[in-house]
């Protein structure tokens, strides 16, 4: 069982921020996927299918972003999983709008969500990173991170998690590569 997480916060009033880009990237998995309906399991929202063979959780954590690892830790004690069984899709602010970079381990880069999970599981999972640009000042990262994505961003946003979603079967197969270069191909048409 792999767990896949998305990393955002709970309640319809962040739902387009991009901070909850997390959410949206396994909402769009779910749906392209056939899963099972979102239940509450682990202090947050779960959904299990499969992506070819491999049988996956998706897990939106509902303990607002700084405590997402609280959840994680949850559901990964309940399958008797190791930090490598679970990948985190976050957003990015060092990568550019729309930009989609796979990782394993390393450390949180300021980003609170991934501070918990590091916390709680250790570093040893591996990352979807979405990019949304950097305001420009860190002083506006706060305001920045919990804003919605503007108008002319929506179709490209659209785009972007459909290109996640179509792909997944590469992260569920453990190719992190060919993940990233078929959504990058994808993205370039």
């Amino acid at each position: 069982m792999q767990i896949w997480v998305g990393l955002g916060n709970p309640g319809p009033q962040y739902a387009l921020h991009r901070h909850n880009v997390g959410f949206m990237a396994l909402d769009t998995i779910a749906d392209i996927h056939g899963f099972a309906p979102w239940k509450k399991q682990f202090q947050g929202w779960t959904a299990e299918g499969r992506i070819g063979t491999v049988r996956i959780l998706l897990l939106k954590p509902a303990t607002f972003m700084n405590e997402s690892g609280r959840s994680v830790r949850a559901a990964l004690d309940f399958y008797k999983g190791e930090p490598e069984a679970v990948t985190a899709f976050h957003d990015e602010l060092d990568l550019v709008p729309m930009k989609v970079k796979v990782k394993r381990g390393g450390g949180a880069a300021g980003h609170n969500g991934i501070r918990s999970m590091i916390a709680h599981i250790g570093a040893d999972f591996r990352r979807v990173r979405i990019g949304i640009g950097h305001p420009g000042h860190k002083d506006k990262v706060h305001g920045y991170v919990l804003s919605n994505y503007a108008k002319a961003e929506i179709d490209p946003l659209t785009d972007m998690l459909g290109a996640i979603g179509a792909e997944a079967e590469w992260l569920a197969k453990d190719d992190d590569v060919r993940f990233m270069n078929d959504v990058a191909m994808r993205l370039a048409d």
